[in-house]
């Protein structure tokens, strides 16, 4: 995907960033997989969660990681870094993968 071609769109919700990405091309949004999993998990350290739910995901062959991709979006110093990420199908597939009581009730809320 052509980085150019894409806008970073900024949606909050309970004062959490979700950073997505628009792509023209495709016509799809990509979410960022750590903000939501941060978001999802109440997690103090999001990217060590993800790491850990990524590394359990792959272990047991789960085919969730096959939905992912790796694009560059602003991190919070201003900065563009690879991140991953997942489009609107693949928002439910990470959200059933987090182990979170309060999952249900964002994931009704996000759609």
């Amino acid at each position: 995907m052509d980085q150019d071609k894409m806008h970073l769109v900024n949606k909050l919700f309970n004062s959490e960033t979700i950073r997505t990405i628009w792509n023209k091309e495709q016509e799809k949004y990509f979410i960022s997989i750590v903000d939501l999993v941060g978001l999802l998990s109440e997690s103090k350290n999001k990217h060590a969660y993800w790491r850990k739910l990524k590394q359990r995901l792959k272990e047991e062959g789960n085919e969730t990681m096959t939905i992912c991709h790796a694009l560059k979006l602003k991190a919070q110093d201003g900065k563009y870094r690879m991140t991953d990420v997942v489009d609107i199908k693949g928002k439910f597939r990470i959200i059933e993968s987090v182990p979170s009581k309060n999952a249900e009730v964002k994931l009704q809320v996000m759609q």
